[in-house]
């Protein structure tokens, strides 16, 4: 077998690792705690399913590979739970190492491909990037929502957390921040969070 297609075949395998790992958020219905792998797939799909309310004209399919991938490096650096102060500070610096250990994997023209990709997502510097920023916020709210709180109880998380997350939401889609806000709305109302 040639190199390229190795390398290749070797890094799709590695990311089969993303599978397990668990982040904070359960599954609709009370379900078991959500994959990376599933929060990625339903990101994507609710991307080509939300398109008209970016805020900008996107290009669908990129936007939806930024959901696929933006995540591949925890297998590495582990889910880093969005309200946990502590583990946000240390982010950067671990998804990074594992960026570089993950992605050089691939042949160098694909890791540059997928560095850039990654780094899109990071800085959120393109309309694709706050779209899919949008997303990765939106998803977990929804499931919250569905579960009545559970997650944003179990951690303490206050309203105010929850919209300081979404300011990138809005960056990405003012309709979709709208509907996230009378989702927010909902929860304090039923004490689901805490003021």
């Amino acid at each position: 077998m040639e190199e390229r297609l190795r390398r290749q075949l070797d890094f799709a395998l590695e990311i089969d690792k993303e599978k397990n790992i668990f982040r904070q958020t359960h599954l609709s219905g009370h379900g078991r705690r959500e994959n990376d792998a599933e929060h990625a797939w339903h990101m994507a799909v609710m991307a080509y399913l939300l398109r008209e309310y970016a805020n900008e004209e996107i290009d669908i399919a990129r936007v939806m590979l930024l959901c696929l991938i933006h995540d591949i490096v925890e297998i590495e650096s582990g889910d880093t739970y969005a309200y946990d102060e502590e583990s946000v500070r240390t982010q950067k610096q671990r998804e990074d190492a594992a960026k570089e250990k993950i992605y050089s994997l691939l042949p160098d023209d694909q890791k540059r491909e997928f560095v850039s990709l990654f780094d899109e997502f990071e800085e959120n510097r393109t309309a694709e990037a706050r779209f899919a920023h949008a997303m990765d916020n939106l998803q977990p709210l929804i499931l919250n929502d569905s579960n009545h709180g559970g997650d944003w109880k179990e951690h303490g998380v206050s309203a105010g957390q929850v919209y300081g997350r979404h300011k990138k939401t809005r960056e990405g889609s003012e309709r979709l921040y709208e509907a996230a806000d009378e989702i927010i709305r909902e929860n304090i109302r039923k004490g689901n969070l805490k003021e």
